[in-house]
Formats: C-alpha cells, structure tokens, sequence
C-alpha cells in the first residue's frame, strides 16, 4: 500500500472503532447526533467536500453527491426520530471500503506498468577529459560515444564499438533469458548491462530511441477507450441524472396520494444509494487497465484497451512468413555457377558487393558469406527495384541481382534449382551467371503457436510470402497451416490480405509480421501484431499490439488475455446491473432496508473489482 491507501485505511478503522464504541454508549439529543457525527466526518467528510465542489463546478450528477445526499438525509431522519445514525455511517464506511479496493487494484494494475517504466533512463555516461560525465540523455548527440557500466541501463539505441557482455532484456520482452552481445552488436535502450562495461555509438537521438518509444505508447494506452467503456461513460452520464429524477418522485408524489411522507422519503434515500453506478463505473475501465498491465508484464503491449477488446474477436489470423514464422536470419546453403566466366567465388563475391548497402534479410546473408568487402571493387549507380532485386555497375558491369521475374526482365535465360530455399539469381550485361541458394529456419516455437491459435479458437489461419511455391508450400505443411500465399510482392500482400478481409464473415481479421515491410498490412487490419519489435520503429509505429520479442507463442497468449479481460467485463456488467434493477424495484415497494442498499452498491462494487483484478493473472 502507497501513503495515501494507508491513509485511507486508517481512516475507515479509526472511524469502524468509534462507531462500534458509540453504540455500547446510551445517548440521546444534540449530544448523540454530535458524538455520531465524528465518525461520520472521518470517514466520509471527503465525499462531501467533493460534492460540495461538483455543485460549485456544475458538475453535480456523481457518485459524491448521491452518497452525501443518501447520508445527510439519513442524519436528518435520525434527527427527527432520536434514532439509528449507524445505517448513515455504515454507507459512508462500506463506500470507502470499497473506493480502498479499487485503489490497491489499481496499484497492482500500475505496478506492472511501473516495472515496464523502469526501462526509463536517468542519465547517459559520456567521457571528457576528467573521466565520465553524466548527461541528460536527451542532450546526446547521434553519433556520441556512451560508456555503459555493469549494472546501468542503456539510455540510447545504439552499436556496441567495445567490450562485451550480457544484457538484461527482461523489462522489454518479459524473457528471463539474456542475451549476449559484443563488438559490432546493435543494441537498444532499456536493456540493463549485467557484467562487462560496453562502449556504444549511438544511432537515434533519445526521443527517437526503442525506450521512449515504448514509454509513449503505453502512456498513451489508456487515452484509447473500448466500446465497452465509452457505453458505460454514456450510460452514467444518462442513467445517473434518471435515478435522481426518480429518487425525487419517489418522495414526493407517493406520500401526496397517500401519506407517510417519513417512510417514502427513506426508501427514496435507499433507492439513491442503490442507483450509485460505483460498480460499472470503477471496475469496467479497471477490467481493460488490469488485462493491458497483465499482458505487458509478458512483453505484449496493447496500444489501449479499444485494441484489447478487438483483439478478443479475432477469428482470422493472417501471417507474414519471414521474421513471424522463420527466423529471417538467412544462410547460404549452396552457390551454383552456370557460367565458364564465373566460378563460385566471384559469383558470390559480386551477389554481395551489389547487396552491400541492402538492409534486406537476404543481403545480410549475403555479405556475411562474402565479408571482404574492402577489395578493389567499385560499385556504382546502384538501384533497387521492388519486388525483382537491384541492378548495379561493379567494376564496370552491369550486375543484377534478384529472382526470376528479374532475370526474365533483363533478358537472362535463368536455370532452376533443385534444392528448396531461396534462389538468388545473378546475371552480368545480360547474360545468366549463375543463382546462390539461402535457407531460412522456422522458428523453434512455430509449430506450436500455430496449434496453440487453434485452440484459442483462431477458425482461419493464413501464411503471406514474397517466397516461391516450393518453399511456401514446404513451410505451410510443416507448420500445419493449409492456407498459404506464395510469390508475393509488396503490393500483393495488401490485395491478397483485402480479399481475406471481404470474405470474412464474422469475427475480426488480426495480420502478423515484423512491422517493417508489412506496415501497410499492419495498418489495414482490425489488428495490427507486430513481431520482434526490439530496434524496430516501424513495428512500434504501424501496429496495434506489440510483442517485444520475436515468440509466435505470444500471439496466442495475447487473444486468450483479451477474451479473458472481455469475459470479466461482460460478467462484471450483468452482475452490476441485475443486482442493482432488483435492489432498486425491492427498495421502491419497501422490500429493502439501508444495508441491502449498501450491498447493493458497495458489496457488488467490491465484488466486480476483486473479479476485474483476476485479469492480472493472464491465462495459461
């Protein structure tokens, strides 16, 4: 508990304790009405004060004023009649009970958030003259070399220059597991070095860096309201100035037809108590701030609560291959030449001098086969063509690089290769010089992501790549999935997602990829997961969920947090509301006494809030 909880606490025992004292005490008159007013001031002097304010800022039609109105009126009752204050307390009392509740659930909501929000940094290490000198990482350069010592955050995104060490990864992922980096790694900010002091170059300014980034989206989540919540905004801001209309009727007209003004005037008071839509009001926004904290406590973070609803109707999940299902670190397998002029070794060396400036998965693999890129090779007017390749002149020759719609293109007469994978195809001025074969691995925990969507109920499965038929279809079948997509360029995807979506009779459609080529599909769909987001702006930026590491599990873990938090609003709103039409008809006809009325509000508040908090605890 925080200082103010305790507080609170202390206030609702101090005020419990004098009202059970006050009644083994035999008073009467001014000094029973003053005596019974202490506790009343303790516990609920607040309450007034806040009604007190709302009528002054006309803003009247709250919870506040309902129990202030309900109270007082209660006093006055007892007044007239030298008779029972306990039921006016015991409002007030069980009301702040109920507000405590709400508060610590809250504050198990925040925590999660807060250890998210320990990935803020305080301070960047940079070298002068006299040694290390910390700055506000907000006035580093891009460029600037930081020292990151055993135990500190890294402040910025960035390239390790030197040393080596592992980092903590935990508070961006929800992995335990860490990860080790040395020279020429990129890294992110947030992370926590464990051993090894690690120089960096950094590459983003602050603001621009993986942990601000992450920071703004989840400070922003709770600004993207549900269905569910803005129906019970409305729902309050209409039934609320209702119930007050009927209180007043309800003690007015019947005591005109028939008497007993005392009596209407009471059940008026407990039909007040009742209609407070304390339960709805705190407990649906607590249900989706609950499941949003629970789910990035696992390094999935939903952009707000409007997603998480969404998410919970998802029945089509359309993938990207690469980066989601594979692992998109591509290897040279084999390297074919077809040409007397070219053996092996200079057909790759030229496949990777005209990747050399390509941040393509593939030209990584590329360059990591052929690494001597510093020869005496000049590599010029370089220009890369969507979905074919690039064309470059290296030493003079026109070398292009790509798949067969390019080699089709610039008149080579390509040959196809048996082995399954990637096929990158070069040819020099025009003529076919021979194809590099990559391969990709699936991912360790594809298989079971893909049978862990079904049982989450996932009707529909589909798999989107740029790939050919062959590895396309090899991939489909190891994973189970029947719907697939091959030979896909860019555009493609958007075209093939939009029929998916126009076929799609109920339920949402979510898209799935690495958030850096696939934005325009991300930014189509109901909702938009984006994987492996660690150093990836697009990702961040074009999707509607974010897992923070690069596990296909996390997609069906994310579905079953939203259904889970979805179940819990929907009971949480018929309870509330069935509790509170029958207490409210049984309190008209004179069937319910102040104590129903209290767990009428109260009890059933408590009792939604302690069912809103069970979505911390995200399914297994």
């Amino acid at each position: 508990m925080n200082v103010k909880q305790k507080k609170n606490l202390a206030r609702i025992l101090i005020a419990a304790a004098c009202l059970i004292a006050l009644n083994f005490i035999d008073l009467r008159g001014v000094g029973k009405f003053l005596l019974y007013l202490i506790p009343y001031l303790i516990v609920g002097g607040d309450i007034v004060l806040k009604a007190i304010h709302g009528l002054k800022n006309r803003r009247p039609l709250d919870e506040s004023l309902l129990m202030t109105i309900a109270t007082v009126g209660a006093f006055a009752l007892a007044i007239h009649d030298d008779g029972d204050y306990n039921e006016a307390i015991a409002v007030m009392l069980f009301y702040q009970i109920g507000e405590l509740f709400q508060s610590v659930a809250v504050g198990r909501s925040r925590k999660n958030i807060s250890e998210l929000m320990d990935i803020r940094p305080d301070y960047a290490n940079v070298e002068t003259n006299g040694g290390l000198e910390q700055v506000d990482p907000d006035d580093v350069e891009v460029g600037t070399v930081i020292v990151v010592q055993p135990g500190e955050k890294i402040p910025i995104d960035g390239v390790i220059v030197d040393g080596n060490s592992t980092l903590n990864t935990v508070a961006l992922t929800g992995e335990s597991l860490p990860r080790e980096v040395s020279i020429g790694s990129e890294v992110v900010s947030g992370c926590i070095n464990l051993n090894g002091v690690l120089k960096i170059r950094t590459t983003k300014e602050f603001g621009e860096s993986t942990a601000s980034k992450i920071l703004e989206l989840v400070e922003d989540a709770s600004s993207r309201k549900s269905q569910s919540e803005d129906f019970i905004a409305k729902f309050a801001r209409i039934y609320t100035p209702i119930v007050v209309g009927c209180a007043i009727i309800l003690a007015i007209i019947p005591p005109l037809i028939v008497g007993n003004f005392e009596t209407w005037l009471y059940r008026a008071l407990i039909f007040l108590v009742i209609s407070c839509p304390c339960a709805l009001v705190i407990s649906i926004p607590l249900s989706f701030f609950a499941g949003i904290g629970g789910a990035s406590r696992d390094g999935i973070l939903i952009k707000g609560s409007n997603f998480l609803e969404t998410l919970s109707k998802v029945t089509t999940v359309v993938m990207d291959k690469t980066g989601t299902l594979t692992r998109g670190n591509f290897e040279v397998e084999a390297v074919h030449s077809k040409n007397l002029n070219f053996d092996a070794e200079k057909l790759l060396h030229l496949a990777a001098h005209v990747e050399r400036y390509s941040t393509h998965p593939i030209a990584n693999s590329l360059r990591k086969a052929y690494p001597n890129e510093r020869d005496d090779c000049t590599v010029e007017a370089v220009e890369e063509i969507a979905g074919r390749g690039i064309r470059a002149t290296v030493n003079g020759q026109i070398v292009c690089v790509g798949n067969e719609k390019f080699m089709d293109e610039v008149g080579a007469k390509w040959i196809a290769c048996r082995k399954v994978g990637t096929v990158i195809h070069v040819a020099v001025d025009g003529e076919y010089a021979g194809h590099v074969v990559i391969s990709d691995a699936i991912k360790p925990h594809s298989v079971e992501a893909v049978a862990e969507m079904k049982l989450a109920g996932v009707e529909n499965i589909f798999m989107l790549t740029g790939d050919s038929e062959k590895i396309a279809s090899k991939v489909a079948n190891e994973l189970g999935i029947k719907n697939y997509r091959s030979e896909l360029l860019p555009a493609d995807k958007v075209t093939e997602f939009e029929k998916i979506l126009a076929a799609q009779k109920s339920g949402k459609v979510a898209f799935v990829g690495d958030g850096i080529n696939d934005a325009p599909v991300l930014g189509r769909a109901d909702v938009g997961i984006a994987m492996g987001a660690l150093g990836s702006d697009a990702a961040i930026e074009a999707a509607d969920v974010v897992l923070m590491d690069d596990d296909p599990l996390k997609i069906s873990r994310a579905i079953k947090i939203s259904r889970k938090c979805l179940s819990i609003v929907k009971q949480n709103i018929f309870f509330a509301i069935g509790v509170k039409v029958l207490c409210l008809i049984l309190g008209a006809i004179g069937l319910a006494n102040m104590w129903a009325a209290i767990f009428a509000d109260v009890g059933v508040m408590i009792i939604a809030v302690l069912n809103a908090i069970r979505t911390l605890v995200a399914p297994k």
